[in-house]
């Protein structure tokens, strides 16, 4: 394995480095590592050690968010503090933003190989970073390192991450749409020391804000990291003292050690195989029309996991993510899939987990590649198809599966950028945060929840309307979810939203568009069930909204305005929203699990009465038959249903045989791998319908259709007014009882995709 140095030859330009483990690093005689701790340590001291160690990474987090003035901290929570041992390895993540945690060790490691020697690492230090080849997810992402000394060893280190304000670049905000380089975006550092012996080093942060458009608040904001670091360091040496430092450590290590254990037990229940993922990037520069392929492989071999990404476009544009983007995307869902029961404790699966991407791609850029979107691109674009694959693997264990969650909202942010002067005469830019309601995706045994934020910040909430027109100028007109916005499924998605709004108290906003998926469903289901809504951005220009307002006739839709309607494309930039243009964002909800036409007729009504699904969609997706009431008829609807499917198999003209062979392994919710005396297949799980040998991909013995995309979810609009590659939406049904088996979204010219293949 390359070092972290010998990466292209140099200490961090164009580092794309592997993850190193603790053992292999580099680190100067100078520094003292603590290294001594109780291997034995009793159950009640180990519990209580172990939840205040919890505590004070929640309440590091909780002083960052209080003492912050940026609303990105305060209502999109964008940020998350970390504990780590002094080699590293991951205790807790915070329960936050997790992937800017999932980039945290490299942060430290890097640290430690090339700042122990000089300029040294001592007690009262900190460390600032944003460098994405060392392990920022983006530079906005400005990590504060705090080693927590012992007697002279270093014995841990917490370590938080904000998103900064504003650090430079070519557009306020620093979110840079048309960026073609790394040298359009903000200001990069590596780890560079800028507390020194527990003083402010003025020279270093004069260099870090003369780069932002506003100073004061990121002069802030470094100083509530700083504070949050302050906090937990003193916290964890409150600790030591109580318990001393070799019952703190112990229990720091038997937490990875436990993580490590629970990884490996979970592991010996899942089969071997290989699973693997495909989506979609769209519009990678202003102007692009064309779609950019991301793939994701899972290899199970034993106790090890490996991911690649091979077949993922090339780095291009101002899209692009990092090595450290990529893996901390991925580490998000590894967390909450198998290390949900252990408090977010990772650093234990971290030593059984390879990623190996290739260098280049677009979740892999080499330097000096575009990067400062990559969190509401190329990062959200890695993650979710890590929540598929994961959750397929885990899939043939009945007690695991309970675990599964389908991708959830917003898998493609769908970003307003918004600039001007205040209504205090101050200039100012804003991301619009109110995507960050989300939704959760379906489970494999419930269904999602409506606006239930992002799984990957579990405790965030959606913005407080009045908050925002506080602090910006502009005016709510409404906020609503969406009937049918959810994935159909078995299961149905969560239900995701729309903001509308207008300028207040000024002239006018300078808007920029930043978006993806708004051609190609990006929330794609599971096992059957249906992707949910793209994103959409609505902008209606010259309208009578200001006549509406002043005779109190407030819209509940933006289709309700007079006026002249604008199709934005995903990278437009600069145009002038006045104060009569109405301006509505919508992001994408929950994908939904199984085929829809299982859903249970009680379950449609229940989402008819409270407006979760519209009558036509009850029944041209769920195939059920309506009452004169609006109500669901059971009877009438089992049968539509049945001859929905006889259809289907009569209109392919190929009828499948059934094989009695044994159980060998539940590979999906409606696929089985059996096997009988000519040996192991794919069957349907509803008839045991064969549908080809094991080794071959189960979708080449299932019935083909071929569909628009507009076919998967009644929100989805035209695909061309935004991309040139036509997309369909594809559906592989059993050739002998017509049950959907499975379903994926594709550019048409794109291969049917060989998504499982389990080694019972």
């Amino acid at each position: 394995m390359p070092r972290i140095s010998e990466i292209n030859g140099v200490d961090f330009d164009g580092v794309n480095h592997p993850y190193v483990p603790p053992e292999q690093l580099r680190i100067s005689p100078k520094l003292k590592l603590h290294g001594d701790w109780d291997r034995e340590v009793d159950p009640i001291t180990y519990e209580v050690v172990r939840h205040n160690l919890w505590q004070i990474n929640e309440e590091h987090g909780a002083t960052i968010q209080r003492l912050s003035g940026s609303p990105v901290a305060m209502y999109a929570l964008d940020l998350n503090p970390s504990l780590l041992t002094e080699n590293a390895e991951f205790v807790y993540f915070g329960p936050y933003m997790q992937y800017m945690s999932g980039v945290t060790d490299t942060q430290v490691k890097w640290t430690l190989e090339f700042r122990s020697d000089n300029p040294g690492i001592h007690d009262g230090d900190m460390f600032l970073a944003n460098d994405p080849w060392v392990g920022a997810a983006h530079q906005q992402d400005v990590m504060l390192l705090c080693p927590v000394f012992w007697k002279d060893e270093l014995f841990c280190w917490v370590t938080n991450c904000l998103h900064q304000y504003d650090i430079g670049g070519i557009t306020p905000g620093s979110f840079c749409p048309s960026a073609e380089s790394a040298y359009d975006e903000g200001i990069m550092l590596p780890p560079i020391k800028i507390i020194e012996g527990g003083e402010i080093r003025r020279d270093i942060e004069a260099v870090y804000l003369r780069a932002s458009r506003k100073p004061q608040l990121v002069a802030l904001d470094f100083r509530a990291q700083m504070a949050g670091n302050t906090t937990a360091r003193n916290r964890v040496l409150e600790l030591i003292r109580r318990y001393g430092p070799q019952t703190v450590k112990g229990v720091m290590k038997r937490i990875i050690d436990n993580s490590e254990k629970s990884f490996l037990e979970k592991m010996k229940r899942i089969p071997d195989g290989y699973w693997q993922d495909r989506t979609y990037i769209e519009a990678c520069r202003p102007g692009d029309r064309r779609t950019h392929r991301v793939q994701l492989q899972l290899r199970k071999e034993g106790d090890r996991l490996v991911f690649t990404n091979d077949g993922t476009a090339d780095q291009e544009g101002a899209m692009n993510a990092t090595y450290s983007g990529w893996r901390g995307a991925i580490m998000v869902a590894v967390t909450e899939l198998l290390c949900w029961d252990q408090y977010f404790a990772v650093g234990g699966a971290l030593r059984h987990i390879d990623f190996d991407p290739t260098p280049g791609t677009l979740n892999c850029a080499n330097f000096p590649a575009s990067v400062s979107t990559a969190p509401i691109q190329s990062m959200e674009i890695s993650l979710y198809p890590a929540y598929n694959v994961l959750s397929k693997m885990i899939y043939p264990d009945a007690e695991m599966r309970k675990d599964i969650m389908c991708i959830g909202g917003t898998s493609q942010w769908p970003a307003t950028l918004f600039r001007g002067v205040d209504q205090w005469g101050e200039r100012y830019g804003y991301l619009l945060i109110d995507p960050i309601g989300g939704a959760i995706g379906a489970f494999s045994h419930a269904d999602g929840i409506n606006t239930g934020g992002q799984s990957r910040t579990p405790i965030c909430q959606l913005p407080n309307i009045e908050h925002t027109e506080q602090s910006f100028p502009i005016l709510f007109l409404y906020r609503k979810e969406l009937p049918d916005s959810g994935g159909a499924g078995k299961y149905r998605g969560g239900l995701s939203a729309e903001s509308c709004f207008i300028p207040h108290n000024t002239a006018h906003i300078v808007q920029d568009t930043l978006s993806s998926g708004n051609a190609t469903p990006t929330s794609s289901g599971m096992m059957g069930g249906y992707p949910s809504t793209t994103n959409a951005y609505m902008f209606y220009r010259d309208t009578d909204i200001l006549e509406r307002n002043a005779r109190s006739k407030m819209i509940e839709d933006i289709s309700e305005v007079r006026g002249s309607e604008e199709v934005l494309q995903l990278r437009q930039e600069n145009f002038v929203q006045h104060q009569a243009d109405v301006y509505a964002v919508r992001w994408t909800g929950g994908g939904g699990f199984g085929d829809p036409l299982d859903r249970a007729p009680e379950d449609i009504d229940a989402d008819l009465e409270s407006y979760a699904i519209t009558p036509q969609a009850a029944q041209n997706i769920y195939g059920a038959v309506l009452d004169a009431k609006g109500r669901v008829d059971p009877a009438a609807t089992a049968a539509r249903r049945r001859e929905l499917r006889e259809a289907l198999v009569a209109k392919h003209g190929k009828r499948g045989r059934v094989r009695e062979g044994s159980l060998l392994c539940e590979a999906s919710a409606n696929l089985h791998v059996r096997r009988d005396a000519q040996g192991s297949y794919w069957a349907c799980a509803k008839c045991s319908t064969d549908l080809g040998p094991s080794t071959a991909n189960y979708k080449d013995g299932c019935l083909h259709e071929a569909l628009p995309v507009s076919a998967s979810n009644p929100l989805i609009g035209d695909p061309g007014r935004f991309i040139d590659d036509a997309v369909t939406f594809r559906r592989f049904h059993c050739p002998g009882c017509g049950a959907q088996i499975d379903n994926e979204i594709a550019v048409a010219k794109d291969p049917v995709l060989a998504d499982i293949a389990v080694t019972p």
